[in-house]
């Protein structure tokens, strides 16, 4: 089977497929669903996928009201079904209605979606983010109402409010709320205020005067050695992000460890990990959390030879497409944490973090999937010899997917530069090329020809699914 997409000036998918006459039921009822979620608007039969798309008609499906009837038994959906005739060709077009917001479908326990150009079983993450539509943000729920402009004032760290924005503070009582509320984080109706959890949860000058806040607090671990036995100290966030998020960092790079470095003869001791890249972790892990999470909130583990930081909740994106991929289940906080210069723009936090490994030649930060989190692990030095495959294979991946979002192509060289290794390694540099490449997340540039002496790599999912007619 193969399939192509044509898209039309009303930017409506029309969805081509060719195939033998010998069609199973559950392949298309289950397509069907797949084009309901995804708001496609026809599938046609029979269409190939390589241009030029040549008609070569289907004799499938010959009774239609059959097949609608089937199609409104097993799924609920009434489906348009047509035939047409070109150039002698018989050809099927289904018209499958969009799905409303918030609702998902079924054929059989399962929700269909696509993947590319697969049709696979929906995440939890998937289905949540679908049943949530039309819902608005955590951040943007009310935290208090009938409050007076000193009561505001009184709760939210105005001071700190004013300095991130870099604006002169002023004593002017409307000024600072009408300041508020031009952000969003103020709302006044019948001469009196409401704030939202926004306003708590970014500037709270005391997160445990609203209860419901004060278990996203961030937490602070540091242990003295490489596992968690030893407990030196645990120290939890008072503050809203914005407002207590500098005394965080101050505390994450007193108890950071320290490595020492030989540079040109003079040695030196460096943070485990650089300050600037420690703000992106920490910062992701405040802004895509999870707020519908209980009970939890992000935590920052500190030991002797690495940096742990999770957050509550999956990721959206998947974790092998952090460095080119973004999205985020809290904008508004995101957008917040920009205006007060907290956090990087778009996708650029978690690139900064694997540079940054990169420039002290530092094993490749994992980025981890959990149950209900997402976790960070950030690597002290080790010399290349210490590192494991998996090690070794992560920062091959890593390197050709911060090469490709440069627009540049990792090579042999450029792979030996990052782990700082002599020509003489080119071999040892080559063997990790070709894991990566048998582990599928890296691929030949098409582009670059046949020759190994001078071959170039891209991210796999860069390259488009090779289909088979």
């Amino acid at each position: 089977m193969s399939n192509g997409c044509i898209k039309s000036s009303k930017r409506k998918t029309l969805n081509s497929k060719k195939r033998n006459n010998r069609l199973i039921a559950k392949n298309y009822l289950s397509t069907v669903l797949r084009l309901r979620m995804n708001e496609v608007a026809r599938l046609s039969w029979v269409l190939p996928n390589r241009i030029p798309r040549e008609v070569v008609g289907t004799a499938a499906f010959l009774n239609t009201n059959e097949i609608k009837s089937q199609i409104r038994v097993h799924t609920n959906l009434h489906v348009g079904l047509e035939e047409v005739e070109f150039d002698g060709a018989r050809i099927l077009v289904f018209r499958v209605p969009s799905r409303p917001a918030g609702t998902a479908y079924t054929y059989k326990g399962a929700y269909y979606t696509r993947s590319g150009e697969d049709l696979v079983a929906m995440s939890e993450d998937k289905l949540r983010s679908i049943f949530s539509e039309g819902k608005s943000e955590w951040s943007q729920g009310p935290l208090r109402s009938g409050l007076s402009s000193q009561e505001v004032i009184d709760l939210i760290d105005i001071k700190t409010f004013y300095n991130f924005l870099g604006i002169p503070e002023t004593e002017n009582v409307t000024e600072i709320l009408e300041k508020l509320e031009s952000v969003g984080l103020a709302h006044r109706e019948s001469g009196k205020y409401s704030i939202n959890r926004l306003a708590g949860i970014t500037l709270a000058k005391e997160l445990d005067a609203f209860p419901e806040l004060s278990r996203k607090a961030p937490r602070l671990i540091i242990y003295n050695g490489k596992d968690k036995l030893d407990t030196r100290e645990d120290i939890v966030g008072k503050r809203g992000y914005a407002a207590g998020f500098q005394g965080l960092m101050r505390l994450c790079m007193q108890y950071m460890p320290q490595n020492e470095v030989v540079q040109d003869a003079l040695r030196s001791t460096v943070p485990l990990f650089p300050e600037r890249a420690m703000r992106e972790v920490v910062a992701n892990a405040l802004i895509h959390q999870d707020f519908e999470e209980e009970g939890t909130g992000p935590i920052v583990e500190i030991f002797s030879n690495r940096i742990e930081v999770s957050n509550p909740g999956k990721p959206i994106v998947p974790v092998e497409r952090f460095i080119d991929g973004h999205q985020s289940r809290n904008e508004k906080l995101a957008w917040v944490m920009r205006q007060l210069k907290l956090c990087e723009e778009r996708s650029s936090g978690v690139d900064r973090v694997v540079d940054t490994a990169e420039m002290y030649q530092l094993p490749a930060p994992e980025f981890i999937s959990g149950f209900n989190s997402t976790l960070v692990v950030v690597h002290g030095h080790r010399e290349f010899k210490s590192m494991t495959q998996d090690d070794k294979v992560r920062a091959c991946y890593q390197h050709c997917a911060l090469k490709y979002v440069v627009r540049e192509q990792m090579t042999n060289d450029s792979l030996r530069n990052r782990f700082g290794l002599a020509d003489s390694s080119n071999a040892a540099v080559s063997k990790i090329i070709r894991y990566t490449l048998d582990a599928k997340l890296i691929s030949v540039d098409p582009t670059a020809g046949a020759s190994r002496k001078y071959a170039r790599y891209v991210p796999s999912w860069s390259l488009p699914h090779q289909i088979e007619g």
